[in-house]
């Protein structure tokens, strides 16, 4: 009986339906360069997914083969029944295998269990044999076989009892080429409610739920259905906000449209071109994808801005996402460089030779040493020993002898000697201050035409050694510029667009300035800060190479697009001739159908440019 503006606020405010989105970026979502799905998705990576998706690592080859994983429980459901509790979860994790393209058929189960402590109390032995019981019905009736889980018995503290839990996790493997992300697709298409067949005592029709399944995964395969969620604990009202914010479309409900029923479980809402397709199923007609931003229902609606303020406020005190930023960003204009090269040594016949030395914390090496062997160049691992004086004066010896051999420095990303406060890179830096690593490093790229580039903490230590953006190793003043804490005070993890804003680097050589690229970027002290007085003589001299831009393409302070808070939205730059470029963005996380929920181009071939520098 409530309005549905009210309705829809109330659903969408709630602890177990609002955006968790301040929490998951505090955790690297694109680490391994294998991500298919990014924990939030559309143009506005408002979208939560439901199911896990990533490539099986293959060193440097390509596999379309991915993991999916997705899980099911509802407390409330369970605290009144462990036995339907447990046979919803599974069947709820099986749903969210189906809805990202994954057929059922393939899926093995393992699950969670915890309950209050047993003691001597007879009456709660039979919260986990019910719910266990739950588990194997549904097993057995979907012909699927758990491999193994992990349960505890001490969910206690005085009278103070976790309610009975078993979380269901479904695993499976499947092509990325048949994988389907969640988002509304298309203004226009409709949406149907495919409802989960249940018996007259509450569990689940399990042969009507697997003819169900069939049929989505084959419309998922023939291209009628575009995007697919299982209805959760908020419903269909859940379903459609979520559906809908990723690319900040509206929904128009069909008068009759349910919006008050509770959850049923395992029952999907699709966006469908045809719905005809599902007529054997007694489709129920939600509402028409609308590009106006307001949700409606009759005369009734609600604009996109106030359900996403319903949507994100719920906690946003504790899981920060917005800040107050200054909103200039300077002005930078589009620097071209002189078409002419000057080369001082000769081309290379042979592969350019990439020393990428690992340091601790160091986690992106094998990602970076891919993306250049795709390239064509010959990446060379080498772990920095620090364990005894003995190691690190090995360590120096071999480092100083691979650099001579090299073309390409390579100082990779991770969390150097665990980001301690201030510190981020610092550990690398150090270590390059060494004379010997010093005088090698400036005779690669003043003498031998070399070439150098620092990704997130390898910018961080290019920043302290000075090589950006004065190209050498130099004592830093405290007028430097540096690299510092993110506004929000927290790790982000998320993808940006950049824009390049010059091409003096050879890094650069491939792109166009003004060309846009969506990359990953994951690090809590990523911001840029640098005087008024170097932040223009970079300008001018075209040594900002990147900066961060909202999807208009412009530079921006908005941390929605501009995530650390830089200052002029700075995202990379270079040395003054360009051979060093440092930059945030992990560029190296690249691949077939990596992060295929976010749009937008994300190769943006530096590493290519580095390898043609030399042929």
């Amino acid at each position: 009986g409530k309005p549905f503006a009210e309705q829809m606020v109330e659903t969408v405010s709630d602890l177990n339906v609002g955006s968790q989105k301040g929490l998951v970026e505090m955790f690297d979502s694109s680490i391994g360069a294998s991500t298919v799905f990014m924990p939030y998705g559309g143009r506005y990576q408002q979208t939560p997914v439901q199911t896990m998706a990533a490539k099986i690592p293959v060193g440097y080859g390509e596999t379309t083969t991915a993991s999916l994983m997705a899980y099911g429980y509802d407390p409330y459901l369970t605290e009144w029944s462990p036995f339907h509790g447990a046979m919803c979860a599974v069947l709820e994790s099986a749903a969210k295998i189906v809805a990202a393209g994954g057929d059922y058929h393939k899926i093995h189960f393992t699950f969670q269990e915890y309950f209050e402590r047993l003691d001597q109390v007879y009456t709660r032995w039979g919260k986990p044999f019910a719910a266990l019981l739950g588990a194997y019905k549904a097993q057995k009736e979907l012909g699927l076989a758990s491999i193994g889980g992990k349960d505890s018995m001490s969910g206690s503290f005085g009278e103070m009892h976790v309610p009975p839990t078993l979380i269901s996790l479904a695993v499976a493997v499947e092509s990325t080429k048949k994988l389907l992300t969640p988002e509304f697709k298309t203004p226009g298409h409709a949406a149907i409610l495919l409802n989960a067949p249940y018996h007259e005592d509450l569990t689940p029709d399990f042969a009507g739920a697997m003819a169900l399944y069939d049929a989505v995964t084959e419309q998922i395969r023939c291209g009628n259905v575009k995007a697919a969620y299982t209805i959760g604990c908020g419903g269909v009202l859940e379903a459609v906000v979520k559906m809908a914010l990723g690319n900040h479309y509206g929904f128009a409900f069909e008068e009759n449209a349910p919006l008050n029923e509770a959850p049923v479980y395992g029952s999907l809402l699709v966006e469908v071109e045809n719905p005809e397709a599902f007529a054997a199923f007694s489709p129920v007609q939600i509402g028409t994808i609308t590009e106006d931003g307001l949700f409606q229902k009759g005369a009734e609606c609600i604009g996109l801005a106030d359900v996403l303020e319903a949507y994100t406020g719920k906690l946003e005190r504790v899981y920060k996402t917005q800040t107050e930023e200054d909103p200039f960003c300077g002005d930078v204009p589009l620097y071209q460089a002189a078409s002419k090269k000057i080369y001082l040594g000769q081309p290379l016949k042979a592969k350019p030779r990439v020393f990428l030395p690992v340091f601790p914390g160091t986690n992106c090496e094998y990602d970076t040493a891919r993306a250049f062997a795709r390239a064509g160049a010959e990446p060379e691992i080498f772990v920095f020993r620090n364990q005894t004086a003995e190691d690190i004066e090995y360590s120096i010896r071999e480092m100083e002898k691979r650099l001579n051999e090299a073309q390409i420095l390579m100082l990779s990303g991770g969390f150097s000697a665990g980001d301690e406060p201030e510190g981020s890179g610092k550990f690398i830096a150090t270590v390059f201050s060494n004379p010997r690593l010093k005088e090698a490093t400036m005779r690669l790229l003043q003498d031998r035409d070399g070439l150098a580039l620092g990704i997130c903490n390898g910018f961080q230590a290019l920043i302290k050694l000075g090589l950006v953006p004065y190209g050498e190793i130099r004592d830093l003043k405290a007028e430097a510029p540096t690299l510092t804490y993110n506004t929000i005070g927290r790790h982000a993890s998320c993808m940006v667009q950049t824009r390049v804003v010059s091409n003096l680097s050879p890094w650069m050589a491939l792109n166009e300035p003004g060309g846009i690229h969506t990359i990953p970027i994951s690090h809590g002290e990523g911001r840029f800060i640098a005087s008024p007085a170097m932040l223009q003589a970079l300008a001018d001299k075209g040594q900002i190479a990147t900066q961060y831009v909202d999807l208009a393409g412009n530079p921006t302070m908005d941390i929605a697009f501009n995530p650390n808070g830089s200052r002029w939205a700075i995202e990379g730059i270079t040395s003054p001739d360009g051979r060093v470029l440092g930059k945030m963005g992990h560029s190296e996380r690249i691949g077939d159908m990596v992060a295929k929920n976010i749009p937008g181009a994300k190769d943006q071939k530096i590493f290519a440019a580095g390898v043609r520098y030399f042929q």
